[in-house]
């Protein structure tokens, strides 16, 4: 992690804090008040497209924006709920789960419908049966390896008890599990596709075939927060989708942007390879779209896999108004 982005990094406990208030844009207008706190899952190959926003975007809704970068999209949602950030990016999965039990959480939009992730194995597997008695790397409940893990086995008719689920944190430490032998297969973005032969592992499924409508990245905030700072709410979600929209037709500069965040080599074909992947794949929704039917459908999945007990009432969930009112403000202005 570098300090390229002109940000000021320190430590605070399991997540890194990136005071982003100073804007690079010459038009951007002086943000004021006190900063908006998002949360993400810690940056990867896909960082240039998640944090373009850094890139004085916020300033220029008069926005202080600080970023804070966690282990995992659990660890951004508990944060959330204890009021120590004022939204986060996360996993559908679990703030369902949430909801369910009448937590306070609010879906304001989701910029990363499409899923890169797939199953890596080592190359002594050949096919998914093969998958019974090994360990399998996921992250915590209802995370997107989690998921995506169990969803695979139950199509191939294999029990879970019949392999070992081991909670191995992020992407990295789960590539790194997979590369070392300490795990048979794990569940990972596709970006370490470019890397995987050379490192004696490859992808058994792309998890797309196995979820097909599920959706990877939405953001959240609390009903709480979004009464107390509705504005802030709207310019925040205004800046992410000017930010995306650069991103997107920006390629050289958002992978840039991702070499600066994560000190990825010039030889390093990663951040390339999942930008592409995302315009390719359309995976990314510069318009933060709220698509209901695959929410539902992703709800239904977590009923049929036991990890919900009942539906919940999906529109109680959804704070359409805050991204209508960020969509106006935008129009259809290009960046």
């Amino acid at each position: 992690m570098t300090a390229a982005i002109r940000t000021t990094f320190c430590r605070l406990g399991t997540a890194i804090s990136l005071s982003l208030c100073a804007a690079t844009s010459p038009s951007a207008e002086p943000a004021n008040g006190t900063p908006w706190r998002h949360g993400i899952i810690e940056a990867k190959s896909d960082a240039g497209i998640l944090m373009m926003v850094t890139r004085g975007f916020a300033a220029q809704q008069g926005l202080n924006l600080d970023i804070m970068q966690f282990k995992s999209d659990a660890i951004g949602l508990k944060a959330l709920l204890a009021g120590e950030i004022d939204s986060y990016d996360g996993a559908l999965t679990g703030t369902v789960v949430a909801a369910s039990r009448g937590i306070d959480v609010k879906l304001l939009g989701c910029h990363w419908p499409g899923l890169p992730h797939g199953i890596f194995v080592r190359n002594t597997i050949a096919s998914v049966d093969d998958l019974k008695g090994k360990t399998i790397a996921i992250s915590t409940p209802f995370s997107h390896p989690d998921v995506i893990a169990r969803t695979l086995l139950a199509k191939h008719n294999i029990d879970a008890a019949d392999v070992k689920f081991a909670n191995m944190g992020g992407d990295v430490d789960r590539f790194k599990a997979l590369v070392a032998g300490v795990v048979d297969a794990t569940v990972i973005s596709n970006e370490y596709t470019p890397v995987a032969d050379k490192n004696g592992i490859r992808q058994l499924v792309s998890a797309r075939d196995i979820v097909p409508n599920y959706i990877r990245l939405c953001m959240f905030s609390t009903g709480n927060t979004l009464s107390a700072r509705r504005e802030d709410a709207i310019r925040f979600l205004a800046a992410e989708m000017a930010a995306l929209r650069y991103a997107l037709s920006h390629r050289d500069e958002a992978i840039k942007l991702t070499r600066e965040i994560t000190g990825a080599k010039l030889d390093d074909e990663r951040p390339g390879f999942i930008f592409d992947d995302a315009v390719r794949t359309s995976g990314v929704d510069p318009d933060m779209s709220i698509p209901l039917d695959k929410i539902a459908w992703m709800q239904d999945l977590l009923v049929r896999g036991g990890q919900l007990q009942r539906p919940v009432d999906l529109t109680r969930l959804v704070a359409s108004d805050i991204r209508a009112q960020a969509l106006a403000r935008l129009g259809n202005k290009p960046f």
